[in-house]
């Protein structure tokens, strides 16, 4: 894979769309010095045959796009230069630490449609045997975030509960914090909005639509990425979502169907009646959270609730005494719970 020169014309400016990697607090190396090491980096990556995932995490720090909007969100600059060291000696020593890898992982590949390098978590049972096809999880992340934001959320509750349960979670980022999934909706128009749909909608710009469509395929991407190498049950595929993430899995329910056995959104009821394709998840489990405080999206999802039930979907409704974050840790246990009924 060719070196992004202009990644580097970028770094050394300091302008553009891709501003200098760096978190809050963090100093970024000189461009010069980063060019450096990029360099010595793929001389040293083109004399080992193989491994392409393990080798886009080597190369993330030089050639992974990190918007400007997304600085001081987890990207430090100090620990994905010291992965990318430590996973090419690996390399160099005839070991792939990232293949197959038990536990949670930073792992990232090479997203073709978009030519970049993109991020994602992956959780895998510690005691995984290497043969039993396993559960997976595609867990997407609410608007603003990232691919750490709720794997990382109440002291690692999500990777925990993935152990209990013996379950795959794989966390995204979704081509961008605000990708969406595919799903153009925000607040206002949750459920019983549909003016603000309307709107939300009709302001949907060309760079806007490309956003949301490469934000939908790369999620699928990951997914399918994990799933092949770990060889998990496509037939035992479960999506869940928070917030924006919530919409993206209504969006992706309906788009992908027969993918999921069961699907459940948490607090973002991002769902147009007249335009949304119900038919398509008549069949799927449907397990709705929210918070009695997440006032913004607290009605819509009652409305959506009961459409569903009068409707005669497959669908529970769960409300927690929570804000709309606080209310996730509260329900990921009954989500667990849920998947593991179907």
């Amino acid at each position: 894979m060719r070196l992004r020169l202009t990644v580097f014309l970028l770094l050394a400016l300091g302008v553009g769309a891709f501003a200098p990697l760096r978190s809050q607090g963090t100093a970024q190396p000189p461009a010069s010095a980063l060019g450096d090491r990029a360099r010595d980096v793929e001389r040293r990556l083109a004399l080992i045959p193989g491994h392409e995932s393990a080798k886009a995490t080597v190369r993330f720090p030089f050639q992974g796009n990190i918007p400007a909007t997304q600085r001081g969100r987890g990207y430090d600059p100090t620990v994905d230069l010291g992965r990318s060291e430590s996973v090419l000696k690996s390399l160099e020593s005839g070991t792939d630490p990232l293949v197959r890898a038990k536990g949670d992982t930073k792992r990232h590949h090479y997203f073709a449609p978009a030519d970049e390098i993109l991020p994602y978590r992956v959780a895998v049972p510690t005691d995984w045997d290497g043969k039993q096809s396993l559960p997976i999880v595609l867990m997407l992340h609410g608007g603003g975030s990232n691919e750490d934001a709720y794997m990382d959320l109440s002291n690692r509750l999500l990777p925990r509960l993935a152990e209990q349960h013996h379950y795959i979670v794989v966390s995204p980022l979704g081509y961008r914090p605000v990708g969406a999934y595919g799903n153009p909706l925000r607040l206002p128009a949750v459920f019983g909005q549909p003016a603000a749909a309307v709107t939300q909608r009709a302001a949907v710009t060309a760079e806007r639509a490309r956003e949301l469509t490469l934000s939908e395929l790369e999620v699928m991407s990951v997914l399918e990425i994990v799933t092949a190498e770990y060889g998990a049950d496509r037939s035992l595929t479960f999506l869940a979502g928070h917030s924006m993430g919530s919409g993206g899995a209504w969006h992706l329910a309906a788009r992908y169907p027969d993918r999921w056995r069961a699907v459940a959104p948490m607090s973002g009821p991002f769902v147009d009646e007249p335009t949304y394709s119900f038919d398509r998840i008549r069949r799927l489990p449907i397990l709705m959270t929210e918070g009695t405080g997440a006032t913004p999206s607290l009605e819509g999802s009652r409305l959506f609730a009961a459409y569903l039930k009068t409707h005669n979907f497959n669908v529970e409704y769960l409300e927690v005494d929570g804000d709309h974050m606080g209310m996730v840790p509260m329900v990921l246990e009954r989500v667990f719970q849920f998947f593991s009924r179907q």
